[in-house]
């Protein structure tokens, strides 16, 4: 293996000149890319209903075609699954990426077809490598292997031919067959259904592999890592693996799980995060601490971008590339060459910088706190919860929160239920440091909360370990990309977890 490490290093570089070429020239690599998927699909049934031969320009493209959310093009992509084709993409479409989010029980079934596994995921998958590489020449990345920690698998029993599983699924069985060189544990296990015998049977077989990277959500690859301690006997994942040089993120906010992961490696790797969704694969850091995650710009992929105060109207405006605002919440609107046209992820997202772009991922369009007009999103609280952290000492495995209503004997407030790896020793400091950083953070809550007119202190319920995921488990949630809504409008996913007390 360490022979092949400097062939692919070589390699990883030969495609920096390409990465840079997108990266100067994002808003012509944009212009391209409509104008491919709109050639491409003209003859689809999607393409024939909305006139794709006679789309010319991006208005043209934005007046005809409507946006979209899942609602709207399960039809078609129903009639996909079950065995017609060329209805939103010309080329066949086999397998679906099952994306199931906590904020409903009906699983999102996206279509993905062999250009938005070969222009979307793989490319910028070689594009990270290439961008690491370039950040450390040195790297022995590739003497060792990578730790996955996907989702799993299953056959689509509505068409024969059609397969469907997580997304991380879905890119190992479509990965080329030197892909399963590098990486660890095999398909075997990869692909398991139940997480609670998948982590033992990861955790058993990559203890005696010479790990050097690991990608997977924080929650789960905390849950390993912690089976693998107990299993060695060793006090940090260092002693076990200690070639690990970096952890690959996403999914969820990684400032709240940055320092119980310093603590549990024992030593300093690199952290690197990505945007890579069933959608496709949006960003990624360049560098380890970069500001924000370099947007994808020529990679099957067309942006646009709503105002999140547009959402919900009946013509929402979005703006492009050449319009985006610094540290504005804005929710992406993509067309793909999977065969998604103007399609709302549901996430949101703000710019941290115009050259060149780079987005952070600021919450989903659902999930937020607006009860009051105090318009909480993820990324307050996750900052929030990280201050809280460092003032007590305390370290944090999972949260959600949601409003308590007005009542006629008491003002609002937001409820908390907060899961501990290590309790704070003063539950009220905690709070009150919780509160503060919001305040700072949040001028509209900070107003909310002044003297209590509107918003009391919050409440905190310290929940016991496990609970969370026993929630998780009663949805048919447990594991892979599935998480805890961090913070909902509405009671309810609050009020179900605390029934598991």
């Amino acid at each position: 293996m360490k022979l092949l490490s400097p062939a692919i290093s070589s390699l990883a570089r030969m495609r920096l000149w390409r990465i840079e070429a997108w990266k100067k020239n994002p808003l012509d690599a944009q212009r391209e890319v409509l104008q491919d998927l709109v050639t491409s699909a003209q003859y689809t049934e999607f393409g024939r209903k909305y006139n794709f031969s006679n789309l010319f320009t991006v208005k043209d493209f934005k007046q005809a075609v409507p946006i979209h959310e899942y609602e709207n093009l399960k039809p078609f992509i129903e009639r996909i699954m079950n065995g017609e084709q060329n209805i939103l993409w010309n080329t066949p479409v086999y397998w679906f990426a099952k994306s199931s989010g906590t904020t409903s029980d009906k699983s999102k079934f996206i279509p993905i077809s062999t250009e938005s596994l070969e222009e979307g995921h793989f490319k910028a998958s070689k594009d990270v490598l290439s961008m690491y590489y370039q950040y450390k020449p040195d790297s022995e990345l590739l003497t060792g292997k990578g730790l996955l920690i996907g989702g799993s698998h299953s056959i689509n029993p509505m068409n024969a031919e059609a397969q469907y599983g997580d997304l991380s699924a879905v890119l190992f069985q479509n990965s080329p067959f030197w892909a399963h060189w590098l990486r660890t544990p095999d398909l075997s296990i990869a692909l398991m259904d139940e997480w609670e015998s998948k982590i033992e049977k990861i955790a058993e077989a990559t203890i005696k592999e010479n790990v050097t990277s690991v990608s997977g959500v924080p929650t789960w690859t905390l849950v390993l890592f912690k089976r693998i301690l107990e299993i060695t006997g060793k006090k940090t994942i260092g002693e076990v693996w200690p070639s690990l040089e970096l952890y690959m993120h996403g999914g969820v906010s990684f400032t709240p799980y940055r320092e119980q992961f310093h603590q549990i490696i024992g030593r300093d790797i690199n952290y690197l995060e990505m945007y890579n969704a069933s959608e496709g694969f949006f960003a990624a850091q360049e560098r380890p601490g970069d500001d924000g995650m370099l947007l994808f710009s020529d990679h099957g992929i067309f942006y646009e971008f709503m105002p999140v105060s547009e959402y919900g109207k009946k013509e929402p405006r979005t703006v492009g590339l050449g319009e985006v605002e610094l540290d504005k919440n804005y929710a992406p609107v993509i067309s793909t060459n999977g065969g998604l046209w103007r399609y709302l992820p549901g996430d949101t997202i703000k710019f941290t910088c115009l050259r060149p772009y780079r987005v952070k991922v600021s919450g989903r369009l659902k999930h937020f706190m607006n009860a009051f007009g105090e318009e909480v999103i993820v990324d307050n609280t996750d900052k929030a919860i990280a201050t809280a952290c460092e003032k007590t000492g305390a370290i944090v495995n999972d949260y959600t929160a949601a409003p308590i209503y007005f009542s006629e004997k008491a003002n609002g407030a937001h409820e908390w239920l907060i899961e501990f790896e290590k309790e704070p020793a003063n539950a009220q400091q905690f709070v009150e440091e919780l509160d503060q950083a919001l305040k700072s953070i949040n001028s509209d809550y900070e107003a909310k909360r002044h003297k209590n007119i509107a918003l009391g202190l919050p409440v905190m319920h310290m929940l016991r370990k496990g609970q969370f995921n026993e929630w998780l488990r009663s949805k048919g949630k447990l594991g892979g990309q599935h998480k805890v809504p961090r913070l909902s409008n509405e009671r309810k996913f609050l009020e179900e977890i605390l029934t598991y007390q």
